[in-house]
């Protein structure tokens, strides 16, 4: 994985940075960040937050899509908006995953990316 965003030269770090403060300012509930270097091809990092409501989720996703494109980072991706109870928004190195907390607890992506490769074959 690459560590720098091409449009805008931010770092893996800076993307994290303004994910993490997008989420903050909005309220977001219970930041989780995982590092998947390593265990993925697609991102460095995973951030999962919740929201309290499909509309929070919408916003939030609105937000952090609004100060990424001003920041030079436009998401690859965004899916799940519009009364969704997940909401997955593509910044290349980092992936952010709002959930509302009934989709957080039942996927439980903390548990799966948090398990070692040997874990993840078994069973």
């Amino acid at each position: 994985m690459t560590t720098a965003t091409p449009s805008a030269g931010l770092n893996s770090r800076q993307v994290h940075d303004l994910v993490i403060s997008v989420l903050e300012d909005m309220k977001a509930v219970d930041i989780s960040i995982i590092d998947v270097k390593g265990k993925n091809s697609l991102t460095d990092e995973m951030v999962i937050a919740s929201g309290t409501s499909s509309r929070h989720l919408s916003a939030l996703a609105d937000d952090l899509v609004k100060k990424a494109k001003q920041a030079g980072v436009p998401p690859l991706g965004v899916e799940g908006k519009n009364g969704s109870d997940w909401v997955l928004v593509d910044l290349n190195d980092v992936i952010v995953h709002l959930m509302l907390p009934r989709a957080r607890l039942f996927y439980n992506l903390e548990k799966l990316w948090s398990a070692s490769e040997a874990q993840r074959n078994e069973g």
